[in-house]
């Protein structure tokens, strides 16, 4: 039985495929021991002898946003000791002289040096002594470091020395991280940065995978444990405590795995995925047969990375983001947020405004269903706290509903940064729209960005986990060649030492895969360099495709130009097994059968009458026009006024996008406004 497990900021989602159906449990966070939410997740779904959990952490997350990671001492070649803390001197905003300096995770007094050198072609021109080696371990250990991370010029291209140092410290007895194991690629800082944050997750997450297994083995008789990576691939909890830095963006990544699945299968393709959880609004561009982009030049709070991982754009804007006013009397809503504990005001714990409480005060919860009945939410303590907060605002309702605006303003400006930004039209594509708090305000924002359609899947809510559960086996591997483009027919042999590695990690996990080849590209001299797949039957259909993808990046492709190849990647994938939701048969309707209730709902201007449903009750077929509120178990749809819903065959919901056919002041005179 194979259940996946998503944890986030204030629920955790648990899925598991059981008869060719899937079955969800959504249960509290628990912060302090994520583990605890974990076991109980799978306690609830039944978990048997032959368990096996797949699991979507935020312990990395969490531990780069808090700062709370390990104490890291940083070594590399003698004279380089600062590049970690210099970057790359890109000013962020150029003309701002009381710019924070760029985060740095390792204190001066743990940066050391190594009397040794590589050249750029791999030649060692300075080899270190073991009395230098014994001298080095010596000051770490005097350092206090808990643990260490290892980056050393040019080990890329000739990893002897780092090696040689690495066994030196591995003696200490703690968590060593080497950049020719990590990131075995050129550029100096983005090597040693992606290391160092290697290094600063290990200790934390090696503890909290280590005990997680132990606890699912006593009970589970050994089931076996993997870990979403960033790249939207599964890996091993032991990969993933050795390499902790694949894992930063563990549960978004499933959220996309998930959304590309739904979508294909529902027949759309250019999607734009729109995840709202509890802490935060994470939002990527996707073709649904191919999935996201990824990228290499990421950045995770304030740090960059450069391992594989897709590209999603994150706002701290969530169900719990809490909303206050700033000293000019602004309205500012997150990045805090109230997560699992307290939560929200109308969960009955917490004390401060957050982005839910305004959805049920304006009528946008039904607190008879919500989570199935599980969680009783209290109107009146929610007015109440929200009277004393609200400022100079006349009404309850007019806080709730400014709360709404902005936080609907910080995701679509989250949207605009992944679609219009790059070049993309919002009117071409889907909103998938998944995550707790998605659906509730999918309708608002497409209006906002002329987006034509909302596809709500099923399972919204816990959609993450559902990616998750269907997500392939994957492990990335690399090397920096720099040769000239007329070497591309004669790069098999490297690429298959990277198969072989690949095929030799994957066989230790009892598995077996399929490599797909890709290579780095650039113009020579130029700075960066694009990634195209590689045909080993066919070369140079990757120059061709180089040009057309510089072309269309840049808007310009000089095809008379020598052209370097920087690196060479390969992607070792075992499938999953297949799966796909039974389709059922089209029948006309309007939804009657799981019509529940008539109540008001606020929208701009005042209160309306807003028929409830029941989605667990609606038909293939049935058709609902808004102002309508769909409740489930996961999540809950907000149809606005002038939209139109039809479900699929599939169960999801797909909503066209209209405008409202009652002006905003006919709608105040209704409501005596």
């Amino acid at each position: 039985m194979r259940i996946a497990i998503d944890t986030g900021g204030t629920f955790t989602d648990c899925v598991c495929l059981a008869e060719g159906k899937l079955r969800v449990k959504k249960i509290f966070s628990t912060p302090a021991d994520p583990s605890r939410s974990v076991l109980e997740g799978v306690r609830q779904l039944g978990g048997g002898d032959n368990v096996e959990v797949r699991h979507g952490t935020t312990v990395g997350t969490n531990t780069m946003l808090e700062r709370t990671g390990a104490r890291v001492a940083f070594v590399t070649t003698a004279g380089f000791e600062d590049t970690i803390a210099i970057g790359r001197q890109a000013r962020a905003r150029l003309y701002d002289w009381f710019a924070p300096a760029p985060v740095c995770l390792i204190e001066r007094e743990l940066r050391f040096g190594v009397a040794e050198r590589v050249s750029a072609e791999g030649e060692i021109l300075c080899e270190t002594t073991d009395e230098e080696l014994a001298a080095l371990v010596e000051a770490v250990k005097a350092s206090g470091a808990e643990a260490v991370a290892i980056s050393l010029l040019f080990s890329f291209a000739n990893p002897k020395t780092e090696k040689r140092v690495e066994a030196a410290l591995r003696r200490l007895g703690i968590p060593v991280s080497a950049s020719h194991r990590i990131l075995p690629e050129f550029r100096e800082y983005e090597r040693a940065s992606t290391t160092v944050v290697n290094a600063y997750l290990a200790p934390r997450m090696e503890q909290y995978l280590t005990t997680l297994k132990e606890r699912v083995g006593a009970e589970y008789e050994g089931g076996p444990v993997d870990v979403m990576q960033s790249s939207g691939g599964i890996i091993a909890a032991r990969v993933a405590a050795e390499e902790p830095v694949r894992t930063v963006l563990s549960g978004p990544a499933g959220g996309v795995v998930g959304a590309c699945r739904m979508a294909q299968w529902a027949g759309f393709d250019k999607v734009i995925g729109f995840d709202m959880g509890g802490t935060s609004t994470d939002v990527f561009v996707a073709n649904a047969a191919t999935g996201a982009k990824r990228t290499r030049e990421a950045v995770v709070a304030g740090v960059p990375i450069g391992v594989p991982m897709l590209d999603i754009h994150t706002a701290g804007a969530g169900g719990g983001s809490i909303a206050r006013f700033d000293t000019g009397g602004m309205m500012r809503v997150g990045p805090e947020s109230a997560g699992a504990e307290p939560g929200p005001i109308c969960f009955g714990r917490g004390e401060r405004a957050t982005v839910t409480d305004a959805n049920f005060v304006l009528g946008r919860l039904d607190a008879e269903s919500f989570l199935g009945g599980g969680v009783q939410l209290d109107a009146e303590r929610t007015r109440r706290l929200l009277r004393e907060q609200m400022g100079g605002l006349k009404t309850v309702e007019e806080f709730a509903a400014g709360i709404v605006r902005v936080v609907e303003t910080q995701m679509e400006k989250a949207i605009r940064v992944i679609s219009v930004e790059r070049g993309h039209d919002p009117r071409d594509f889907t909103l998938v729209a998944f995550g707790g708090g998605g659906p509730l305000h999918a309708c608002s924002l497409a209006r906002a960005l002329r987006i034509p359609r909302v596809l709500v899947p099923a399972l919204p809510g816990a959609l993450s986990a559902v990616g998750i559960l269907l997500a392939d086996t994957v492990r990335d591997f690399s090397r920096t060649v720099m040769m000239p483009g007329e070497a591309m027919g004669v790069v098999g042999e490297i690429f298959g030492e990277l198969e072989k590695q690949g095929a030799a990690e994957f066989a230790a996990e009892g598995l077996t895969g399929v490599a797909e080849r890709s290579v780095d590209l650039r113009y020579r001299r130029q700075g960066y360099e694009l990634n195209v797949e590689y045909d080993p039957l066919m070369p140079e259909r990757s120059m061709k495709a180089f040009h057309e993808l510089h072309r269309q990046r840049y808007g310009f492709a000089d095809e008379a130009r020598a052209v370097e190849i920087v690196n060479l990647r390969i992607r070792m994938i075992a499938a999953s097994e297949p799966f796909e939701p039974e389709r059922q048969a089209l029948v006309a309707g309007d939804g009657r059968a799981a019509r529940t209730a008539e109540r008001d709902v606020w929208f701009e201007g005042g209160w309306r009458p807003t028929r409830y449903y029941k989605r667990e009750l609606l038909r293939p077929g049935d058709a609902i026009a808004g102002p309508a509120m769909i409740t489930e178990y996961t999540a809950a749809t907000l149809l606005l006024p002038g939209c139109a819903a039809q479900v699929d065959g599939l169960g999801n919901l797909v909503i066209e996008i209209g405008q409202d056919e009652v002006r905003e002041d006919a709608v105040g005179e209704e409501a005596g406004v």
